[in-house]
């Protein structure tokens, strides 16, 4: 039997309550080396670029990279700015190479997952979802995994949420392959500091939650 090819994921993110920034140029630049960041760790389709206003999108040859470049994005921007994504697997369309206008299956689920999380972003108690993912119609790809992966996403994102400055500094350093030492050395306080943390905070349920949902095809 011949192995089902699954289609590729779309991103789309942006960024949350922009127009509030006393500094929307510095913004912008934080944004572009995040996303340029992301772009050198993660495998990708189509790299993550600014499109329109504080948008930004991608294309992933399966989810667990997509998954990996919404957590990388969002901890490298964090505290500074806080991000939304919407990811969708499907068919995808380039209506116009010259300006980079996309359409296609893929989109439409992508733009449907953002918008289910900024809806979700009203209730207090989900504030701190920013991550959603949608198939589009016809995907041969199971729904309960698609519901199950949006569940973990949900916990991951409350978690990635509710870190102090300090913490959501050691989970990006912790992704980039930092040691606790290197890492108690760059914020001037003990290993035994960051271990705690890490164990308290929950960086280390994080971090395997990472893990497992990277492997994701």
């Amino acid at each position: 039997m011949a192995e089902v090819q699954l289609s590729p994921v779309v991103l789309i993110g942006d960024v949350v309550e922009s127009r509030a920034s006393k500094d929307r140029r510095a913004l912008h630049h934080a944004v572009e080396a995040a996303l340029l960041d992301t772009n050198d760790r993660v495998e990708h389709v189509e790299p993550l670029e600014v499109t329109v206003g504080d948008e930004f999108q991608g294309v992933y040859p399966h989810l667990g990279a997509a998954l990996d470049a919404a957590l990388r994005a969002r901890v490298a921007l964090l505290p500074h700015a806080d991000t939304r994504y919407g990811l969708g697997r499907g068919t995808t369309t380039t209506l116009d190479e010259q300006r980079g206008i996309k359409d296609g299956p893929a989109w439409w689920a992508a733009r449907e997952a953002i918008v289910a999380v900024e809806e979700q972003a009203q209730r207090a108690a989900l504030a701190h979802v920013h991550t959603a993912y949608r198939l589009a119609e016809g995907e041969r790809d199971d729904l309960g995994a698609a519901i199950a992966v949006d569940a973990a996403l949900h916990c991951q994102d409350h978690m990635v949420g509710s870190l102090s400055a300090r913490s959501g500094r050691l989970l990006r350093g912790l992704l980039e392959g930092m040691t606790q030492r290197e890492l108690a050395a760059a914020e001037g306080i003990s290993p035994s500091a960051v271990s705690q943390r890490v164990r308290a905070d929950g960086l280390a349920v994080i971090l395997r939650t990472h893990e497992l949902l990277r492997t994701l095809p």
